[in-house]
């Protein structure tokens, strides 16, 4: 509640950045933690580091990377080893 001249606590919140298409004007609706509104950045501002559960797959995993490049390497030697064989 407002007593004397003292504003409310939503008042004193930080303000979103975005800016409109029409006027180019910042928004200025309360902003969450990630510098933007409930309308401009969406409810969540994304999972925490390191949240082991917003993991969608390990294509890009450092691990699944290197195995991929070792098996690769091991294709093209085996290739040329063949190709060596048939020579002779």
């Amino acid at each position: 509640m407002k007593t004397g001249n003292q504003p409310l606590a939503m008042h004193l919140a930080p303000r979103c950045l975005a800016k409109g298409k029409r006027n180019g004007k910042p928004c200025q609706a309360p902003a969450m933690e990630n510098g933007r509104c409930r309308l401009h950045g969406g409810k969540s501002p994304g999972p925490p580091t390191g949240n082991q559960n917003a993991l969608k797959h390990g294509l890009h995993a450092k691990l699944a990377m290197t195995q991929r490049h070792r098996i690769n390497q091991l294709v093209k030697e085996s290739r040329a080893l063949l190709r060596e064989m048939n020579k002779r």
